[in-house]
């Protein structure tokens, strides 16, 4: 039990300290670079063989589960959970369990189907995709188009494709009896869900204590941290075939072209070129130097990520050991940690404090997964009771409503707070 729970404590905190690093990117992209994170994580303290030789494809699984979400507005949600009435309160903490669900619910549920694959049962990935595609138009033509459920008026309502596009994923893995993908996708849901409601919770609250830090920063690692719990404690305490199949070569290339290379490189173009950061810094002393430098260490280490990516790749035709996955690990969660410090303008002379943190928990984590043995339980669960998680659901609910209850009275009016109902 305790080695599970260190595991566990492994993956909450990885994927924690790249939701809070994918603040400073935003958008798919930034949050494809910190759910390829979580699965190198979640694989690396697995300690299972065959899961290493699948690492890329887990990797590009969890990216585009977990970066899918990144299409969602969440701001005026955000905004609701700071207002000073209750039920305005609720419905924003409400909203965001319900958005950090559906990351939760793809990114998660994605991971395991990647788990799941095995020389006697194969994923068909193309019918599965072609079913959260329609899912997802079905999804936003019937909420917002004909239902006018509108959660984040004026912004886009994309909540609804992501919502679609979910429902079709658990519908697939329930019809097709994926028992195990489908307990890591509730349980990534309700954590993740959880998470991104008690993070407001907690930046609304340190808003009104005036505590001089980045509150946005905490709300991200929140859902970074529950989300991993969920997904690393649902994996570990789950069936999984005893054998899983290994990436076919041209799956594991796409994969790692697409996760060592693709991500970052897309990342580069959209937030760390030149004019971006020469905006975005300010420099009142060399904006023009500082920039400039900012974008040629970002570019190296952009290319760095690629060059050991492929590298890695060319020398998995042998296999791969665990050092091989620790070495992919630290290279994809130190750049982006690089790549944080420079966005903030490091050679500015810039050194947020938050960023001091991301630091101290990449060496918690390689010192935790150091010591740490097998995590996976031994009595694994293999069954899926719908009134388990009918319960959870609820007093997840229940806890909601108490914390919405103790914000509103912890505050008055708070500067970005929104008002959904005129009350």
């Amino acid at each position: 039990m305790k080695n599970q729970l260190i595991s566990i404590l492994i993956v909450a905190m990885t994927l924690a300290t790249a939701w809070a690093i994918r603040g400073q990117f935003g958008h798919e992209q930034g949050a494809a670079w910190a759910g390829g994170i979580g699965a190198l994580g979640l694989v690396l303290v697995s300690k299972r063989k065959d899961w290493y030789s699948k690492i890329y494809s887990v990797a590009m699984a969890s990216a585009v589960g977990w970066g899918a979400g990144g299409m969602m507005s969440y701001g005026m949600v955000v905004g609701y959970g700071r207002s000073s009435n209750f039920p305005n309160a609720f419905y924003g903490l409400l909203m965001l369990f319900v958005i950090g669900g559906l990351y939760g619910i793809l990114g998660g549920g994605l991971v395991g189907l990647t788990l799941e694959s095995s020389k006697e049962r194969k994923i068909n990935w193309g019918a599965l995709l072609a079913e959260m595609i329609a899912g997802g138009v079905l999804g936003y033509y019937l909420f917002v188009v004909q239902l006018e459920w509108l959660m984040t008026p004026p912004r886009e309502e994309t909540w609804s494709v992501c919502l679609g596009a979910g429902l079709a994923l658990l519908w697939h893995m329930a019809r097709n009896n994926y028992t195990s993908p489908l307990r890591v996708s509730v349980y990534s849901a309700l954590g993740a869900g959880f998470g991104f409601a008690f993070g407001n919770f907690l930046q609304t609250l340190g808003a009104s204590l005036e505590i001089p830090f980045n509150t946005w920063n905490i709300m991200e690692y929140s859902i970074g941290f529950f989300g991993g719990i969920g997904m690393a404690y649902s994996v570990f305490s789950s069936v999984w075939p005893e054998e899983t199949a290994p990436s076919e070569g041209w799956e594991s290339k796409i994969a790692m072209l697409l996760v060592f290379v693709g991500i970052p490189f897309i990342n580069l173009i959209d937030s760390m070129g030149y004019n971006t950061l020469l905006e975005r810094i300010k420099d009142p002393v060399n904006p023009e130097t500082t920039a400039m430098l900012s974008t040629l260490f970002s570019t190296l280490i952009v290319f760095s990520v690629a060059a050991i990516g492929v590298y890695k790749y060319l020398k998995s035709k042998t296999g791969f050991a665990r050092k091989d996955i620790q070495v992919l690990f630290i290279t994809y969660l130190a750049a982006y940690i690089l790549v944080s410090y420079i966005v903030v303008g490091v050679f500015a002379g810039r050194f947020p404090s938050n960023h001091q943190l991301y630091v101290v928990n990449l060496v918690v984590i390689l010192w935790l997964a150091a010591k740490q043995l097998t995590p996976f339980s031994g009595t694994p669960v293999a069954v899926m009771p719908m009134n388990k998680w009918l319960l959870y659901l609820t007093g997840i609910v229940v806890i909601i409503m108490f914390l919405a209850f103790v914000s509103v009275n912890t505050h008055g009016v708070l500067g970005g707070a929104h008002e959904r109902f005129g009350i």
